[in-house]
């Protein structure tokens, strides 16, 4: 009986933005012009592994009979960031080094500390540095045409409460929910994808009455953890961290994170929020707006509260990555494999010709042509067999679909799977109902 390969998960993050950049899940940006700090372009694999992470998010949510969706603007009124105390308060402490000019937030200065990390040279005091970006609208570069690019989505959904609870006829409890770009000039961003200036937010605000929301703060965390779970991430990578008094935000009741453990340590994936009436209070205050909600059965007034699971997509996308790769065997027969959900791999068949003679990549290509509507799939006739299949592996493709000569004979297939490298002879005529279980089933 053969002993199953000795198998090894990611514990060097470089090696996974060596294999992102060879495989074409993530390049630098402007990387002909010596690349350009904390920005990243996503491939094509990543586009597509990027896409499906957004998809089975938003599907999470917008399937539900009680959330609905929005896809607000960018640039909103300068009065929103002010409500929202991103303005006053949106800022990390700034510290600089007078000798290496080396900057660090203050906060990653070791309490005590009199002198530089990096050189021991002499640091400047803290100073308040605020982390959104400005621009300018307009022709002229003027105090009345500053605009920011948004440092988060949430407020695009607070001021479209009321606009989305008419037009939806939604009573309270609802969620809306949003995918979108946010940006922040963070002053020590890094760690590859996990903290840059621009990113993507995945954001659901769910509005309750007041009195309920301890209880559906619970439900959210119960539900965020599932769905982490339900796309393969394992249990032990994953974990809850409650924010105390000198982590809770201002505007926050209660704070939990769901932490990943990825290369670099434990790290924030989500954050799930009891936010109080705080942010619909603001908006009213600041917009001169009514913003309560009627409740017709008790004939009551109140500001709704507010739970808020808000995911980093990008951040969801690396924790995946992180926890699909394996390698199997030892170094001389080493097997790098992403053993990504099928929901979320970016390929999900693979077709491949036993070798480039037209007699056997011309079926192959019409098979692969029945499949292209429905699913992401991939051809490939370059080298042998075996490290195709390896490629295949190293992108996370769950199945990989052989024509060989004896297809031309018996019309049957080989399908090789993944994760056992199973393989199966599979009738051309039931190969595709054959795919759609194992990925559904998977």
């Amino acid at each position: 009986m053969s002993q199953s390969p000795k198998i090894q998960h990611l514990t060097d993050l470089q090696k996974l933005v060596s294999l992102c950049k060879r495989r074409g899940f993530v390049f630098q940006s402007s990387e002909i012009y010596g690349g350009i700090n904390a920005c990243w372009d996503y491939g094509p694999l990543g586009v597509e592994l990027k896409q499906n992470v957004k998809k089975a998010w938003w599907n999470a949510m917008t399937r539900r009979p009680d959330i609905e969706g929005l896809d607000a603007a960018i640039l909103m009124h300068p009065l929103v960031w002010k409500a929202s105390g991103h303005i006053d308060g949106f800022t990390d402490p700034l510290v600089d080094c007078k000798k290496c000019k080396s900057r660090f937030r203050g906060d990653q200065i070791p309490e005590g500390t009199k002198g530089c990390p990096n050189c021991g040279g002499e640091l400047t005091e803290p100073r308040n540095f605020n982390l959104m970006f400005k621009t300018f609208m307009g022709p002229l570069e003027e105090e009345a045409s500053i605009v920011y690019l948004r440092p988060e989505t949430a407020q695009g959904i607070y001021v479209n409460f009321q606009n989305v609870q008419v037009t939806s006829r939604r009573k309270i409890p609802f969620g809306i929910a949003q995918i979108g770009k946010a940006f922040r000039n963070e002053i020590t961003p890094g760690n590859f994808i996990f903290r840059t200036r621009e990113f993507e937010q995945m954001e659901m605000q769910f509005f309750v009455k007041p009195g309920t929301d301890d209880q559906w703060m619970e439900k959210w965390k119960a539900w965020r953890m599932e769905w982490y779970l339900k796309y393969g991430f394992r249990k032990d990578n994953l974990r809850f961290h409650q924010h105390g008094e000198g982590e809770l935000a201002h505007y926050a009741k209660a704070a939990f994170d769901i932490q990943y453990q990825f290369p670099i340590g434990w790290q924030e994936l989500e954050g799930i929020h009891n936010r109080g009436g705080f942010d619909l209070g603001r908006h009213q205050e600041f917009s001169k707006k009514n913003l309560e909600y009627f409740e017709e059965a008790s004939k009551e007034k109140y500001i709704p509260f507010v739970i808020e699971t808000s995911a980093g997509c990008d951040r969801s996308l690396l924790a995946s990555l992180c926890d699909a790769y394996r390698e199997e065997g030892e170094a001389d027969d080493l097997r790098t494999v992403l053993g990504f959900h099928p929901a979320l791999a970016p390929v999900k068949v693979a077709f491949l010709p036993l070798s480039k003679k037209e007699e056997l990549s011309g079926p192959t290509t019409k098979l692969q042509e029945e499949f292209i509507d429905e699913m992401h799939t991939q051809y490939d006739e370059a080298s042998s067999i075996g490290k195709r299949y390896r490629r295949q592996d190293e992108i996370g493709t769950p199945l990989c679909v052989t024509f060989d000569f004896d297809s031309l004979n018996d019309k049957k297939v080989t399908v090789r799977h993944r994760d056992t490298m199973a393989q199966d002879r599979v009738d051309m005529t039931q190969l595709k109902e054959y795919v759609r279980n194992k990925l559904k089933n998977f």
